[in-house]
C-alpha cells in the first residue's frame, strides 16, 4: 500500500537497497523520465561532516515532454525541477518515496500547471507500484 504525506508518496519494499536503486531507475525509464542527478547522501555526510548516515539516495527525476510543458507555463518553474525521489535503506528492505507534484506545482497558482501536475503524479505512482510489486 502506498503511504502518504502533504509531500509525497511511497512504499516499503522487501527488496534490498541497491535493487530498489536500480528498479527505481527502470521504472522511471518506462514512465519516460530520465535520472539526472543522483545524490549519495550516505557519501556525502560522511565526506563533508564525518557523520553516519543510513544508505540513501535522492534521485533527480525529468520527463523532457512534461517539464517542456511545465516550463512553457511558467519559466520560473525550474526552481521546482526535477521531480525528486529518495531510496533509503530500511530494516528488511528498502523505502522508495517520490515527491507529491500537485502541492509543489500548486503552490505557483498557475492553471496551466494542473494537467501537467496531475500528469507527473499519475507517473510517479506507477513508478512506485511497480517497484512495490503492487
Amino acid at each position: 500500500m502506498i503511504e502518504r504525506t502533504a509531500y509525497g508518496f511511497g512504499v516499503k519494499t522487501k527488496l534490498p537497497y541497491e535493487q530498489a536503486i536500480e528498479q527505481t531507475k527502470a521504472a522511471l525509464k518506462e514512465q519516460g523520465f530520465g535520472v539526472l542527478c543522483e545524490i549519495d547522501v550516505r557519501k556525502t555526510m560522511k565526506e563533508k561532516l564525518d557523520a553516519d548516515f543510513r544508505p540513501y539516495v535522492i534521485l533527480g527525476a525529468c520527463n523532457p515532454p512534461l517539464a517542456h510543458q511545465a516550463l512553457t507555463a511558467d519559466l520560473d518553474l525550474g526552481l521546482l525541477l526535477p521531480c525528486n525521489l529518495v531510496v533509503y535503506d530500511a530494516e528488511g528492505g528498502a523505502v522508495v518515496k517520490a515527491m507529491d507534484p500537485e502541492p509543489v506545482l500548486g503552490i505557483v497558482g498557475n492553471a496551466n500547471l494542473v494537467p501537467v501536475a496531475t500528469e507527473v503524479k499519475s507517473r510517479l505512482e506507477k513508478v512506485i507500484k511497480q517497484v512495490a510489486g503492487l
